[in-house]
């Protein structure tokens, strides 16, 4: 491993930047900023929702038909055309005068926090990377957890002593100051100078084809895998976003549960080195069955627990499906459909991905108005894991079978 990440520092760096500056886009890290950002609108938790919504969706439509970029454009100069406009979202945020300046903010940063960055990192790794294709979108994937781990701790004091809108500005001049120079020293020699869309080094996929969307969307696998795709970054996006209620029918104080942030992060960072040596290994697509065992057992303790250390097991053993999820489809999308197009392959995915976190807090909004409290859907959630685990241990082998020389 050491050999590995000396031989390649310049490239496991760049996509473990490019993970890391997404959280100024990801909702954790504008949840941050909710309280003051509604009061400084006029707007009711109804309404900041429905324009957050509203905005991840509109971001999701554009890297849909943006994300095939990273396929024909030097990642260089994307990368830093993208951070240009990530700064300018936060700056939009900071001087934002009314709702529609604010919408606009949301967008570009759920486009370029939640879209982009992650999806050039990632999409990055699947390309440059072969034999070890799964531990270097593992490595790339960890700049999540530390930003998770690190940022609220600096922003929520920012946001105390300076105000929310200097916080902001802050967060501008960081992508400006830090990320973007970085950047430029780090692809100043790009890996692959053509672009893999004309590289002849480009690996084929199933059937050994280099797959385009309309061909994926049109074969039985993608609609087999569709539900596994969806469901880790449905439910880790509930599990924080309804803790709140769970705090209720519990009984628990936030700040009893505050400490599962730790758990939940460092479980996921060791999960997703340890599911990407295992892509290596056995290959991504024996790992369909395993994704998401751990995040059921784990919804399943939450119905019944009692005492809020339960809670910290419960992120814990959900963070093992999060961190495995990260790096198994990392090494899965360029495994199975090639290289040429991974761009706007993996650009399908997050589109699914982010259209999957606005829908979740909605669905389980409305189940809770309803009377059925989250804990209670938990144990649903859980049941439907295991299900969805039992059902991709056939579409394993046969895809298993395909796979073979």
């Amino acid at each position: 491993m050491l050999s590995f990440l000396t031989a390649n520092a310049r490239w496991l760096s760049t996509g473990f930047l490019l993970t890391f500056a997404s959280s100024f886009g990801q909702t954790w890290f504008i949840s941050l900023f909710a309280g003051e950002v509604r009061a400084a609108h006029g707007l009711s938790n109804g309404g900041w929702g429905g324009l957050y919504t509203i905005a991840t969706l509109a971001s999701a439509a554009l890297l849909f038909s943006r994300g095939a970029l990273v396929d024909t454009m030097r990642l260089s100069r994307l990368a830093l055309l993208v951070s240009l406009l990530f700064a300018l979202a936060a700056g939009i945020l900071a001087f934002s005068v009314n709702v529609w300046m604010l919408g606009l903010g949301v967008f570009l940063l759920r486009f370029c926090g939640q879209g982009m960055f992650p999806h050039m990192s990632i999409t990055s790794m699947g390309r440059w990377f072969h034999a070890t294709r799964g531990r270097a979108v593992a490595i790339a994937s960890m700049g999540h957890p530390l930003g998770e781990a690190v940022l609220p701790l600096i922003f929520v004091a920012l946001i105390g002593g300076i105000g929310w809108r200097m916080a902001w500005g802050v967060a501008a001049g960081a992508i400006l100051i830090v990320v973007i120079p970085l950047l430029m020293v780090l692809l100043a020699q790009d890996r692959q100078p053509s672009g893999e869309a004309q590289s002849p080094e480009a690996s084929a996929g199933l059937n050994g084809a280099h797959w385009t969307r309309g061909m994926l969307v049109r074969h039985w696998l993608f609609w087999a895998i569709l539900p596994l795709i969806l469901t880790p970054p449905f439910i880790g996006t509930v599990l924080f976003f309804q803790q709140v209620n769970i705090a209720e029918v519990k009984g628990w104080t936030l700040a009893q549960m505050a400490p599962g942030y730790v758990f939940w992060a460092s479980v996921s960072v060791v999960s997703a080195l340890v599911a990407g040596w295992a892509c290596d290994r056995f290959g991504p697509e024996r790992l369909l069955p395993l994704v998401v065992v751990p995040m059921g057992t784990a919804l399943l303790l939450l119905g019944p627990a009692e005492g809020y250390q339960v809670w910290f097991a419960v992120l814990a053993i959900g963070g093992v499906s999060m961190g495995a999820a990260n790096a198994f489809l990392g090494a899965f999308l360029p495994r199975v459909y090639g290289t040429r197009h991974l761009g706007a392959v993996r650009s399908l995915q997050t589109v699914i991905m982010v259209v999957s976190t606005a829908i979740g807090p909605g669905v389980t909004g409305v189940l809770i108005d309803a009377g059925v409290a989250f804990p209670v859907q938990g144990v649903g959630l859980g049941l439907w894991c295991l299900g969805l685990s039992a059902v991709m241990v056939p579409v394993s082998l046969r895809l298993a079978r395909e796979l073979r020389p």
